[in-house]
């Protein structure tokens, strides 16, 4: 009975091993989430790239389309006819010198055309004119004035006939004595200067009359004169340029004006051969339209016959600390006159006594170190962390005083020199889509080498920043 009770009274556990924490797994668990947390707040958030400040210059456009006006007087003929040409466009002539002959019956082109003596050979001064004129329009050659196309070609047609027709010149004076005397007429330079063969109708106009429609004038057309045309008495032949001293105008914006207006000569690179040359400046408004008046003393008879000029304008001022214009932001200061500008006791620190009151209601006065970020005009720029709206600070060695209340706007970027955003006033001298140029060595702002936020709108004023 003893025994039995015994029996009854052990009970039977199951096994069950001990637990055994391995530290190790713990660590991985929390090294891997805290490695995820990092990963997502990575992707998360907008990463702070720096960008280092170098001297650069800008692809500014400066092109424009001018127009080009000369001294051009147009030369008629006395005589009815074909008029076949014997001076090459483009060279200067002495007054009087014989530039073309009319042919009342058609024979001299019949003479031209039938001349079966022998291969007319280019020489190498024809051959230099033909490949210079077709280079000249390769490389100048927009499609969007397609019209151009067909000038280029009569200048071709016009000059091949010209070199044809130095073989008759050469017996000209037969053709003055023989049996074609009474059908055949001469025609003169009245002046020494550049023959051209074309008309356009801007021959007569002066700077003061060109206007914004002249010149963009989509229904331009230029006359052309080439040999074996058939003229009327009175009918144009030919013009003449007789100086030298040559003008372009251009159409300019009000930024541009005030960039170049100060200036008396500005520097011109030419867009068909890109040549340079060195033009007087000045301003003309007239039409509502500004306009820049280029005048030159040489190079006139490279483009004698173009009436429309494509050019750039060279500034050597386009050279600067160049920026990314992504790290440019606007930020908000006081305003505060110079003249309440202060300093601690050491005479190190500059500041501003500020208005302040003991706990018996006693005024005081206490300084308050600040940044100046620009001075304008008497105005100093002060960080808007150092004070509040409704402040007063003292003028030293007065009882004077100012109420915090003015703001302005400064634009600038984030240096981050010393590892957190430190705005830096900068002056824009030049900008396009992508890049600005802006003023170097000035008082508050930014140095070459300097390293800046690329995206200023990334930070804000004295941010830590982890790269």
């Amino acid at each position: 009975m003893a025994q039995r009770r015994r029996t009854e009274s052990k009970k039977v556990r199951k096994y069950r091993p001990p637990i055994n924490i391995n530290p190790g797994l713990i660590i991985f668990g929390f090294l891997f989430v805290y490695i995820v947390v990092v990963i997502v707040s990575y992707f998360r958030s907008e990463h702070i790239a720096p960008y280092e400040v170098t001297m650069g210059s800008l692809a500014v456009n400066n092109t424009y389309r001018g127009v080009a006006l000369r001294d051009e007087t147009v030369v008629s003929s006395n005589f009815a006819g074909y008029i076949n040409y014997y001076a090459r466009e483009g060279e200067k002539v002495a007054k009087n010198s014989m530039v073309y002959t009319v042919d009342a019956t058609g024979k001299i082109n019949d003479l031209i055309n039938n001349d079966t003596s022998g291969t007319t050979l280019l020489s190498k001064e024809d051959m230099s004119e033909l490949k210079t004129s077709i280079t000249d329009f390769a490389s100048g050659f927009d499609p969007v004035n397609y019209e151009e196309t067909y000038h280029f070609k009569f200048d071709i047609q016009g000059t091949v006939l010209k070199i044809a027709n130095y073989k008759v010149l050469s017996g000209i004076d037969a053709y003055k004595s023989g049996d074609y005397s009474d059908n055949v007429n001469f025609g003169y330079s009245p002046a020494s200067g550049i023959l051209v063969y074309s008309v356009d109708g801007y021959e007569t106009l002066t700077a003061e009359d060109i206007t914004k429609a002249l010149l963009y004038n989509e229904e331009y057309e230029k006359k052309q004169f080439v040999s074996n045309d058939l003229i009327a008495d009175g009918d144009p032949a030919f013009k003449i340029i007789t100086s030298e001293e040559w003008s372009i105008l251009i159409e300019i914006d009000e930024e541009k004006c005030r960039e170049i207006e100060d200036e008396n000569y500005v520097n011109v690179r030419f867009l068909k051969n890109n040549y340079t040359a060195w033009a007087a400046l000045s301003i003309l408004r007239q039409d509502g339209t500004i306009f820049a008046r280029l005048d030159f003393n040489n190079s006139m008879v490279t483009f004698a016959t173009d009436r429309f000029i494509e050019l750039e304008l060279i500034s050597d001022a386009d050279e600067g600390l160049k920026i990314p214009n992504s790290a440019i932001v606007e930020k908000a200061f006081y305003l505060i006159p110079e003249e309440y500008l202060a300093y601690d006791e050491s005479g190190n620190d500059e500041g501003f006594f500020r208005e302040a009151y003991l706990e018996d209601g006693t005024v005081t006065k206490e300084f308050v170190k600040a940044t100046i970020y620009a001075s304008y005009d008497g105005q100093l720029y002060v960080d808007d962390k150092a004070f509040m709206i409704g402040d007063y600070i003292i003028k030293p060695g007065s009882d004077e005083k100012y109420p915090i209340s003015k703001q302005g706007m400064l634009t600038g970027v984030y240096n981050i020199n010393k590892g957190y955003a430190d705005f830096k006033q900068i002056t824009v001298l030049y900008h396009n889509e992508e890049y600005s140029i802006v003023k170097s060595n000035t008082q508050y702002g930014l140095n070459v080498y300097d390293h800046i936020v690329l995206k200023g709108d990334t930070v804000d004023a004295d941010d830590f920043i982890y790269e």
